[in-house]
């Protein structure tokens, strides 16, 4: 009886609630059509022929191997590689000192400190991107691998911060004392004490802003010449240059690019906890 009645209010409440059945179809609205899309590319990236039918005439891979070879893809994923592994080492140099100073210290200004660092992730990249390339350009930075990275690092290092800062808020700072009362320098209190307990951090960081420059279209963009490209920006290009090209060498790029792309997110969701990124609220101790 008991469960009669469970069932009973379970369906008036499912019948209650049009509300969520919109939202739900929405969202499975939504889903069907991106998996659409991709596997269109998909299918078209080994597909022989595709001309007004539901699938192609045949199946081949050559397609990737003439793509790897017409938009010499070894040299432009090098190139993501560099940029990534840069900006990923610089942005951790710069950032976690910055945030170990913004979460162990109150200054005036710290409020307005913090909304500067907020603006270049919260702005669309292409805002602030132009201005940048144009000083780039005008040192003589932009066109080359220095001046990718250097626009990078405008919106990588405010996310180290914000990423690093509510880790950093976890760590006692008696634990920073009680070292320091032993002797131990600054420099000893971060490599021996602060680093191993931030590693987790760190890391989440480092995957994160891989994952950010990696898919980064807009600065690079903006400040990449012929020879310092990464993978989405030569995609682009592949799509929108003159000439003919086989449409099924340019999904097969792309494919490799979602592939990239998949793989740095599934290393960042096995690494990252969503929830690290949140700012905690130190726990007072008991008296």
């Amino acid at each position: 009886m008991v469960t009669t009645t469970a069932a009973t209010d379970t369906r008036r409440r499912i019948v209650a609630r049009p509300a969520a059945w919109l939202v739900w179809g929405a969202v499975i609205f939504f889903f069907l059509n991106l998996l659409g899309v991709v596997g269109s590319v998909l299918v078209s990236s080994f597909g022989q022929r595709w001309f007004d039918t539901w699938f192609p005439d045949g199946y081949t891979t050559k397609w990737y191997g003439d793509a790897w070879t017409e938009f010499a893809l070894l040299q432009v994923i090098t190139v993501t590689l560099q940029v990534s592994l840069l900006v990923v080492g610089l942005s951790l140099v710069i950032g976690v000192p910055a945030a170990y100073v913004l979460a162990r210290r109150s200054f005036p200004g710290k409020r307005a400190i913090y909304l500067l660092f907020l603006l270049p992730i919260l702005m669309p990249p292409i805002t602030y991107g132009i201005p940048l390339a144009t000083v780039l350009y005008k040192f003589g930075f932009a066109g080359h691998l220095s001046g990718v990275v250097l626009a990078n690092l405008v919106p990588s290092v405010p996310f180290v911060i914000l990423t690093m800062t509510p880790f950093i808020e976890q760590i006692d700072p008696r634990i920073e004392s009680a070292a320091r009362m032993c002797g131990a320098g600054m420099r000893s209190v971060f490599l021996r004490v602060l680093a191993p307990l931030l590693l987790p951090g760190m890391l989440a960081s480092a995957i994160l802003v891989l994952v950010r420059t990696v898919g980064m279209f807009e600065l690079t963009f903006l400040t990449a010449g012929p020879d310092s490209q990464t993978l989405v920006v030569a995609l682009y290009y592949s799509m929108s240059a003159a000439g003919i090209r086989a449409q099924q060498s340019v999904d097969a790029m792309a494919v490799m690019y979602t592939a990239m792309m998949l793989v740095l997110l599934v290393i960042a969701l096995r690494y990252v906890n969503p929830t690290q990124l949140v700012a905690r609220v130190k726990e007072e101790p008991e008296p």
